[in-house]
């Protein structure tokens, strides 16, 4: 069963070009949550993904509240540099729905809020990094999510 790598409101298309053909490596479903700071068929979203990305599973949704709606029964994880968790304590299930917010401010204040209990963040060990990019966050947490898994 795959894991569900979510990307509320992406701005970047390299990194979710680059996370596409990483939810097609590790057997995950992409989810996509509208506004894009792109367009879905712009040249670097697909040179990113090189020639994968009509093979990835992927479902688009017009806002958060389409997506939580559409996945009310999910059990879902929230992932940011304000959670209190790191990743390794999270207890990877499959199906699981692996929320990430946008490059630029992460998950809206109005999810971290509600969803305190189930916010987790990659350990950083230098004062002088305040996040990793998005690609690599979402890398980091899905092979963790399968090592456990499988």
């Amino acid at each position: 069963m795959p894991l569900n790598i979510v990307l509320i409101e992406p701005e970047i298309p390299n990194n979710t070009g680059n996370i596409g053909r990483l939810a097609l490596a590790s057997g995950s479903n992409l989810h996509l949550v509208k506004p894009f700071g792109f367009k879905i068929d712009d040249t670097r979203l697909k040179r990113a993904g090189l020639d994968y990305w009509q093979h990835i599973n992927l479902f688009v949704y017009e806002n958060i509240e389409e997506f939580f709606i559409k996945n009310k029964n999910a059990t879902m994880v929230f992932l940011s540099s304000h959670g209190t968790k790191d990743h390794w304590s999270i207890d990877f299930k499959d199906t699981m729905f692996l929320i990430f917010g946008k490059e630029s401010v992460g998950l809206p204040k109005s999810i971290t809020e509600k969803h305190k209990d189930k916010l987790y963040k990659i350990p950083l060990y230098s004062k002088h990094v305040r996040s990793l990019n998005l690609a690599n966050a979402v890398s980091i947490v899905v092979y963790e999510g399968l090592k456990q898994i499988y």
